[in-house]
């Protein structure tokens, strides 16, 4: 706590968990809550889940997993810069996409189609962590590991610096990621990036990564607040741009978008009129959250190997003996 910046968030003055829990004698509360994440189903589940690329042909593609795991990375190295809690940080980076659903965005995009816009990823995340792990009793984490998963997106507003963090440190991951993966994938060739954001932030992956991270660093020291300059935001913003209108919504990336988005809706509204087909845990969950909110979590909760196997399973005809 000694080495902590005044600014930083103390586990110490944590507004707490909504169940009381004995202190542990070893770790902080932002330690347990970071060890409970990673040791969760919700979490290991991520490493079957689409980042961008739909089911890719290579081993070497960006999960939701290795997605989270670059933007622990990333957060970590600002909060240790600045002086505020590492601990809390990596909590909330390692628990931010534990909601997301099969397919990527595809499959959040879908959800919120199929449930009239009553779904998206870090709502979700948040009630993986609250009422979904752990048999249903939750993590029982502390508030503010929670409204830092709840707050991550740009849209969001965390009530630590250290969920700031969290945030901007998403969109320096997946920007840089995202480029390297739609490189890999033949979607994008290196020529084809803007080269005035090339001239200004770096002119390979890792150069990019540094410029970003240390612009955060040295506009935020001695802040009440994570920020950026405006000549480098003007560039990542820019490159983000880029990145939706010639990878993001690109045909070629998002080929296989409708069968993905084919298979959530069927699913869904299968469960729907057959939720005595649930697997008996979610199924226990009717009565308390109704049929439409236990399929909405059922669903959310695949990867996108279980999505398509449980779609085989359902739909296409196996061979008779």
């Amino acid at each position: 706590m000694r080495h902590l910046s005044a600014y930083a968030a103390k586990s110490i003055h944590s507004k707490g968990r909504k169940m009381h829990e004995e202190e542990c004698e070893v770790r902080t509360a932002f330690q347990r809550d970071r060890d409970r994440i990673l040791h969760s189903k919700a979490f290991r589940r991520l490493a079957h889940k689409t980042q961008v690329f739909i089911s890719p042909e290579g081993d070497h593609y960006r999960t939701r997993l290795t997605h989270t795991l670059e933007v622990a990375q990333i957060a970590r190295t600002i909060a240790r810069a600045l002086g505020y809690n590492e601990d809390l940080t990596e909590a909330i980076a390692l628990g931010h996409d534990l909601g997301h659903t099969p397919f990527g965005h595809t499959g959040e995009h879908m959800l919120q189609e199929l449930t009239q816009n009553d779904f998206s990823h870090n709502k979700q995340s948040l009630r993986v962590v609250e009422a979904l792990e752990n048999k249903g009793q939750g993590l029982n984490l502390t508030y503010e590991v929670k409204d830092g998963i709840l707050n991550h997106p740009t849209s969001g507003r965390p009530c630590t610096l250290e969920g700031e963090i969290v945030q901007i440190s998403d969109k320096i991951a997946y920007i840089n990621h995202d480029i390297d993966d739609a490189i890999r994938a033949g979607v994008l060739k290196y020529e084809d990036l803007p080269k005035d954001c090339l001239e200004n932030l770096g002119f390979t992956h890792s150069d990019r990564i540094n410029a970003m991270i240390m612009d955060v660093i040295y506009q935020s020291q001695h802040q009440t607040m994570i920020t950026q300059s405006q000549e480098k935001l003007f560039y990542i913003d820019k490159l983000r741009s880029f990145m939706f209108d010639n990878v993001y919504l690109n045909k070629k990336a998002k080929r296989e978008e409708e069968k993905a988005q084919h298979i959530i809706q069927e699913l869904y509204h299968y469960f729907l009129r057959k939720y005595d087909k649930l697997p008996d845990e979610m199924r226990q969950r009717i009565q308390e959250f109704g049929v439409q909110e236990t399929v909405k979590d059922y669903i959310a909760g695949m990867t996108d190997r279980y999505a398509i196997q449980k779609y085989l399973d359902i739909f296409v005809p196996t061979v008779w003996k």
